[in-house]
């Protein structure tokens, strides 16, 4: 089992970028592979992004692939999203999650056990 805890969120405006962080409890964290989903108001929570558990692959929806970058250090149980060249519609409740192994269907929430409480992130135009 896992606790997650995001943070790094805020107000940025379009063009600008923000590090999310999410760090885990435990000494189990590397066995996770970790997920970033964001959830924006009226709509359902989308995949952003994904990395393995060594950090060897990671894994982006399109819409963020180029802008924004997954990454992790183990020592610090703590995967991180560098989001660049933000834009308004990138404006959502960011959540980290873990799973283990990565699966097949990263992109899926519900092939996630364990989730944090999520950071807002607000992007002006």
């Amino acid at each position: 089992q896992v606790q997650l805890v995001e943070s790094g969120g805020g107000l940025v405006q379009a063009g600008g970028s923000l590090r999310l962080s999410c760090v885990g409890s435990g000494r189990t964290f590397s066995r996770y592979a970790m997920g970033w989903f964001r959830q924006a108001q009226g709509k359902e929570r989308e995949f952003v992004g994904a990395i393995t558990q060594s950090g060897g692959r990671t894994y982006y929806a399109d819409s963020v692939k180029g802008r924004f970058t997954i990454s992790r250090d183990n020592a610090k149980n703590t995967v991180y999203l560098q989001m660049n060249i933000m834009k308004p519609e990138d404006t959502a409740v960011y959540y980290c999650a873990a799973d283990s192994p990565l699966s097949t269907y990263y992109y899926y929430p519900s092939e996630y056990a364990y989730w944090g409480q999520g950071t807002q992130v607000t992007v002006s135009s």
